[in-house]
Order: structure tokens, then sequence, then C-alpha cells
């Protein structure tokens, strides 16, 4: 992935991400209960990676969970550490965390591995499974589509769809298995699906 190019598009948009989820952001229902259930519970440090201006690391620290959010988008780390009181944020890589393996109860990657090429999205989940502890969760969103994987111009850079039971099958061959999923298309944008997975480090 070329992660220079990816965080220099985002800088470059972060005011407008920064008032998509900020001031009177209120989080879809479906998205809130999916992600509390399987994280606001974990007995141990969780990372939001790809954490943005900070919005669900934040809705997730108000429920008592040990936080921190991380992005490599400096405009992104500054707001949320303006705004967002409590958790830690951090300026980081998600592909390439100095933390020791096996350190983390949860992550959250909420739409940060959507501009990840296929070819690099193993490796990627390998770090995330090289984190969590066993019986750690990973909640993931991304991009769903019905039958292969597909680029598209997304709004700020490049990015993929995958099949949703392509993505549970990478994601268990990283050492994962699948506790639940979630797929949906929102009325406000037809023809785009949406899906998220949550799965136990094993």
């Amino acid at each position: 992935m070329d992660l220079r190019s990816v965080r220099d598009a985002y800088s470059s948009k972060s005011q407008q991400y920064v008032d998509l989820f900020d001031g009177d952001w209120d989080a879809d229902k479906a998205d809130a209960t999916f992600i509390r259930r399987h994280l606001a519970g974990s007995e141990g440090p969780v990372l939001d990676l790809g954490c943005g201006p900070g919005h669900w690391t934040a809705d997730l620290h108000q429920r008592g969970v040990q936080v921190t959010g991380i992005d490599v988008v400096p405009e992104f780390i500054s707001h949320a550490r303006a705004n967002h009181p409590g958790p830690e944020f951090r300026l980081d890589s998600m592909t390439d965390l100095n933390l020791a393996a096996n350190s983390i109860a949860g992550i959250l990657s909420w739409y940060s591995t959507i501009h990840v090429p296929p070819a690099d999205l193993d490796g990627v989940l390998a770090e995330f499974r090289r984190l969590l502890a066993p019986s750690g969760t990973l909640v993931l969103g991304f991009f769903d589509s019905d039958d292969e994987v597909a680029s598209f111009d997304h709004a700020v850079h490049t990015a993929y769809r995958w099949p949703c039971d392509l993505m549970v099958r990478r994601v268990t061959e990283a050492g994962f298995a699948e506790v639940e999923r979630l797929q949906r298309e929102f009325a406000e944008r037809p023809g785009r699906k949406y899906a998220a997975v949550a799965a136990r480090a094993v």
C-alpha cells in the first residue's frame, strides 16, 4: 500500500471528515450496536486503527473501554486530541505498530483497510492477529461486493470492495474465527453495499 499517498490524500480532505464526524455526528444505530456489542466489554487495551477524527475512539472510551486511537493523518490526530479528552491518540501506521505480540484485547478497523490492495491485505490481517491476545476480538468494516474484489474511485483514494464471504475467508486464514457479520445497504446510497465482521483470535 502506498501509505504516503493515502495519508496525503486524507490530509488534503481532513476538514471535510472532521466536519462530518464532529459536532452533531450521530452513530448509525446498527453500526454502533455491532461495534459496542463486540468491543465495549473488552478486558484489556483496544486499538481503533485508522481512527480518523476520533469519533469511534471517543464512543468506546465513554463506555469504559481502555482504547487508543491510531491514525497516519496528522490533522486527524490533532483534532482528536483537542476534541476528545480521555483516550490516547497516536500518530502511527496500523501496518507497523511497535507493540508486543498478543498484547491487545480488541481491534476496531472500521473501513481503515479499504485502501489496502488485495495483495497486501493478508499482511495487514497477520499484523492484527499478531497484536491480539488469544480470544481477542477484531471488528472489521469494509465495502461489500456481490461477486468479486473490485477497485473503485473512492472520494479520497482508490478503494476496494470485497465479497463478504471472501473477506471472512481471508480473516479466517489469518488466524481468526468468525463470530458475527453485518451486511447492509443504505437507502441514501443505492447500489453501495457495506459489511462488517466480528472475529475471535484463535
